[in-house]
């Protein structure tokens, strides 16, 4: 695919990778050590252990390390992109002419954690199972739709294996990359990969214990020659913020949990471990507005519009993260997205108006054409997860509804529970964090909004701009694709199909002893394979 590459990767660089980078590069060039136990935090308990079932960076931070994929995006670069895709279990790849077969030969003598071999079967069986075509038994599946165009996996002896797709989609291989498409083993059932999962990786699993932690150590028979170089991963799980940085300042940890700092948080956690190496980068997650457009009284347009009225995104963004934060839509706002909008096209998008005081007058005249007023507000319940990176946007959301009639209780829920209300469209209004694996428009939109997915968590459904996804999907010219996808991006803003309130950043910190972490700018999920770390000790 052609795209502006030099000019939007300069940007990433000169504006937030630089410094990264060098130190990257400073301890990659240090003779690695090997052994000791990376002990880092964790922020609640994870749903399952099965990456291909759930949707949560809780789960991708302390499993990925357990699996390999077909390919993956290179560790030593900042920014997730279709030109840093580098082989894993695949030695090598290659379209076919129509641009609808993708054949992939794999490594030899790789071996699962139990000792049996890897082969295309394991491919096969693990995708057969994506697309509904096994009985995998997934119990959940919430990147199915990624692979509505796969149409079947077929293998040559046990080295090679062809992916077939309805009509030509560049971004499969992109999507193969990210860390939500690991190789399952054929042989091991859905329900053991939910709590003692098998793969090919540089960790073996050891323990997963909830409200307690997730423990990991070294595969001593791993594919890779000399990797990895630690010997053994331990996750705590300490859901009170303060508890954790506190922790971790007083050296009982190595690392915090990705992202899991605010602004303000890392601000003080410097303050008290001054010798900390942190990182505030975007994490391509977005709090987002979730409304059941299928329970009244949402299923009334107007007042879904009123709600969207009500949001002030600076205000989020100012309380949150001192200004530490994006406004954009639905993809990832540039430089670190390569597909969100331009400031002056946002700018055309209704609802992104600065002019508050206009928004909700005009959400004040709808509430009172409906017959709401400040005597008679709509009374509900604000949905959320029960960690503060959703609970404290939540908290100001109920502010802001209250300026237009609308009087808010908060009900926070644990992950697990939180997560299955989601699913079943048990809520009437949520506030969401939704994680973006990978910076694509494939994936935003048909994991979001095509009609039928498991993650389009409002039922939205519009055949029409669905036409439209599919038209992008199938283009290979970088800047024609773009400007299509920000057509539909605001079209879908327009439809308040699931309104986007903040693009969040957040830090990440690790003590000097730490070496060899690198963290992507537009994904938080992909670079914890943990195979390049060690300690310095």
């Amino acid at each position: 695919m052609s795209r502006p590459l030099g000019r939007m990767a300069a940007a990433i660089v000169l504006a937030t990778a630089t410094l990264a980078a060098a130190t990257l590069s400073a301890s990659m060039a240090l003779a690695q050590k090997s052994g000791g136990t990376l002990r880092i935090t964790h922020r609640d308990n994870p749903p399952s252990a099965s990456i291909h079932e759930e949707a949560t960076i809780s789960t991708v931070m302390p499993f990925m390390s357990v699996f390999n994929n077909l390919v993956m995006f290179d560790p030593k670069t900042k920014q997730n992109t279709p030109d840093v895709i580098i082989p894993d279990l695949a030695e090598s790849w290659a379209w076919g002419n129509d641009g609808t077969t993708l054949t992939f030969k794999l490594r030899s003598g790789v071996k699962w954690h139990d000792g049996k071999p890897f082969t295309s079967a394991d491919v096969k069986c693990t995708w057969d199972g994506l697309i509904g075509k096994n009985e995998a038994r997934l119990r959940k599946n919430p990147r199915k739709a990624w692979y509505f165009n796969l149409k079947e996996v077929t293998v040559q002896g046990d080295q090679e294996v062809t992916f077939h797709l309805g009509r030509p989609q560049p971004s499969l291989l992109t999507m193969l990359a990210g860390a939500f498409s690991p190789v399952y083993p054929c042989h091991v059932n859905a329900a053991q990969m939910r709590t003692k999962p098998i793969g090919t990786g540089p960790f073996r699993f050891v323990e997963f214990r909830q409200n307690e932690g997730m423990k990991v150590v070294k595969n001593p028979d791993y594919w890779k020659p000399g990797l990895p170089y630690l010997d053994a991963i331990e996750f705590t799980i300490i859901p009170n913020r303060s508890t954790s940085v506190l922790a971790f300042v007083s050296g009982k940890f190595d690392m915090t949990f990705t992202a899991d700092l605010s602004f303000p948080v890392m601000k003080e956690l410097q303050s008290q471990a001054p010798k900390a190496i942190c990182e505030m980068l975007p994490t391509n997650t977005q709090a987002n507005l979730l409304v059941n457009r299928e329970k009244p009284p949402f299923d009334d347009a107007k007042l879904r519009r009123v709600l969207s009225l009500s949001l002030d995104r600076k205000a989020f963004i100012d309380i949150l993260s001192e200004g530490n934060s994006d406004i954009g839509a639905s993809m990832l706002p540039p430089p670190a997205g390569i597909w969100g909008m331009s400031p002056e096209f946002l700018a055309t998008v209704p609802g992104y108006s600065p002019d508050m005081t206009a928004r909700r007058e005009e959400a004040r005249k709808i509430m009172k054409e409906l017959g709401y007023g400040p005597d008679k507000p709509l009374k509900l319940k604000v949905s959320t997860r029960n960690i503060p990176s959703y609970r404290d946007p939540a908290v100001i959301l109920i502010d802001h509804l209250k300026q237009v009639h609308v009087e808010a209780e908060l009900e926070p829920l644990d992950t697990p529970v939180w997560y299955a209300r989601m699913l079943r469209k048990d809520y009437s209004i949520g506030l969401n964090v939704q994680g973006v694996g990978i910076d694509d428009p494939d994936v935003v939109f048909y994991e979001t909004f095509a009609c039928g997915s498991e993650r389009n968590y409002t039922n939205y459904c519009n055949p029409e701009l669905e036409k439209l996804m599919h038209q992008q999907s199938q283009m290979t010219d970088f800047e024609k694709r773009r400007a299509l996808v920000w057509e539909i991006d605001k079209k879908l803003q327009e439809d308040g199909a699931r309104p986007v309130i903040s693009h969040g950043r957040g830090a990440t910190c690790w003590h000097p002893q730490v070496k060899g972490v690198n963290i992507a700018v537009n994904s938080i999920y992909n670079h914890w394979r943990f195979e390049h770390v060690w300690l310095d000790k």
